[in-house]
């Protein structure tokens, strides 16, 4: 199992509409990430920041991901939160959620 971490900051003017859009989750959007192998996924809020942790059990990352990537239901779901997102200065080209490394880890 892998663990990953990532932040990217919430439009203050889009947090309700965020947290109403994951209080009701799309089934369609949960079922792509248990196919692509994500599990134990949480979102945190703190200070305009978002703080995504989610566990990962596959074998090839990529193509699990690359699978969610061309998922309808993933594809319209972006539509609605990629508004409410802003990624962090010095993200590379492309990046959306900026990774987070590991330095800790309590077994």
């Amino acid at each position: 199992m892998q663990r990953f971490a990532a932040v990217i900051r919430l439009r203050p003017e889009k947090e309700s509409e965020y947290r109403a859009l994951h209080a009701a989750a799309w089934p369609g959007v949960l079922a792509a990430l248990k196919r692509a192998n994500i599990g134990n996924y949480s979102i945190f809020l703190r200070d305009g920041l978002l703080f995504s942790y989610f566990e990962y059990t596959g074998t090839d990352y990529a193509a699990d991901t690359a699978r969610i990537a061309a998922d309808p239901f993933s594809r319209e779901w972006w539509t609605l939160t990629e508004p409410c997102q802003r990624p962090l200065d010095g993200v590379a080209e492309g990046q959306w959620w900026a990774e987070a490394e590991e330095v800790f880890h309590l077994d």
